[in-house]
């Protein structure tokens, strides 16, 4: 009788697991993979990423690993609204630099949980530093909150995304907005269902 129910379980526990979330939680801490985007999955289709939170008290730790990516390259590092064009809502988060066999590692400290967010209570007067090619705006529409659960991964410039043959697109995702196209994105998880909305501080 209990090897008979140790074969109908197995069935049951490997549906379960293949129709998991790819979001992996235990003790606390999250991990999850970032996917090449469409823009660069003909010229970097081995590109990837694997990212792991880990809550510290009031902020969260965040690992992100790139791997198949150009050798000592650039790239910079964002958490976004929704994981492909428009984007929507943007959060410069830091760089990533790639080793001579494409690979790289960073660390980043901040909120980076379901309650990642950004809000314009009001209009307000904003510096402009950069003018070219997609200048600052001087004033701010002002919004309720906007959740921002996604990750995204931009050449840090569109020179380097051609010389990996990629497109040559330029696009304002680095700090002097003159960066080129997404490599990598969380598009693996659903617009509204990004996999910073699993991690709890």
């Amino acid at each position: 009788m209990c090897s008979q129910w140790h074969i109908l379980a197995a069935p049951i526990v490997l549906g379960l697991l293949l129709t998991a979330s790819p979001l992996m939680a235990s003790t606390g801490s999250a991990s999850f993979s970032m996917v090449v985007s469409a823009g660069a999955a003909t010229c970097l289709p081995n590109a990837s990423a694997t990212v792991k939170i880990t809550p510290r008290g009031s902020v969260e730790v965040m690992d992100v690993t790139v791997q198949g990516l150009p050798p000592n390259t650039d790239f910079d590092f964002f958490v976004i609204q929704v994981p492909k064009a428009p984007f929507g809502v943007s959060w410069y988060q830091g760089d990533i630099t790639t080793n001579k066999k494409g690979r790289g590692h960073q660390r980043f400290m901040g909120r980076f949980s379901i309650e990642t967010f950004a809000v314009a209570p009001g209009s307000a007067a904003a510096p402009v530093v950069f003018t070219s090619p997609f200048p600052d705006a001087s004033l701010n529409p002002p919004f309720n909150p906007i959740q921002m659960y996604h990750l995204g991964l931009w050449f840090n410039s569109s020179d380097d995304a051609q010389a990996a043959g990629c497109p040559a697109t330029v696009t304002p995702f680095n700090g002097e907005h003159n960066a080129g196209i997404q490599v990598l994105n969380t598009s693996n998880f659903a617009d509204d269902q990004g996999p910073l909305r699993g991690v709890n501080p």
